[in-house]
């Protein structure tokens, strides 16, 4: 399961099987894919597309709920340690993909959840939960910034990583502007904005 993420809903105590996770979660992410909603996805369906049982798979999580979390947080992975060396490769680090490659349904299946986080306060809270480790490092790179005196005294911390992860996100899910190129983004939001977080 990927570090980091807490989803409070796993069962103690039971054996463990690498391969049987990772069926169920791919199982989650197909379904999700091809253009299946979080209110229609059912334990009964993931568990025929992963090939085990549904007993399986609460000895695994408590429910949809805590399993969706692990799936999405599955996509990603959690945040890379920044190296502190200088606070812009940290951020161009921190908003780059990075060596693992990107799921391609990562669009797709976002694109599933966006709706159900505005409709469900729940859903809403579990997103919170998968972001906020990353919104924290960047924080952190951040504050070290401006202790160092690479950044402005006055930075305003949640607004500069608004700005920073808006546009890289935008573009990954929405292909909002065909002309920008995914692996230079990163690097090019950060030297533009930094022009004007420095000081």
């Amino acid at each position: 399961m990927t570090a980091g993420v807490d989803t409070g809903g796993r069962a103690p105590g039971r054996p463990r099987s690498a391969h049987v996770d990772e069926a169920i979660i791919e199982a989650v992410l197909g379904l999700l894919a091809e253009g299946g909603s979080v209110e229609t996805l059912s334990i009964e369906a993931i568990a025929a597309r992963a090939g085990v049982g549904k007993a399986t798979i609460y000895r695994r999580w408590s429910g949809k709920e805590a399993l969706l979390v692990d799936a999405i947080a599955s996509l990603k992975g959690p945040p890379p340690e920044p190296l502190g060396e200088s606070v812009r490769e940290d951020l161009i680090r921190l908003l780059s993909v990075g060596p693992k490659k990107p799921d391609e349904r990562t669009a797709q299946i976002m694109s599933c959840l966006v709706p159900e986080v505005q409709r469900s306060p729940e859903r809403y809270r579990l997103y919170q939960g998968l972001v906020e480790p990353r919104r924290e490092v960047m924080r952190q790179v951040l504050r070290q910034g401006i202790s160092s005196g690479e950044l402005r005294a006055d930075l305003d911390v949640e607004v500069a990583v608004a700005a920073l992860t808006a546009p890289v996100l935008i573009q990954r899910m929405l292909r909002w502007h065909p002309g920008l190129d995914d692996e230079s983004l990163p690097a090019r939001v950060v030297d533009t904005l930094l022009a004007g977080l420095a000081h």
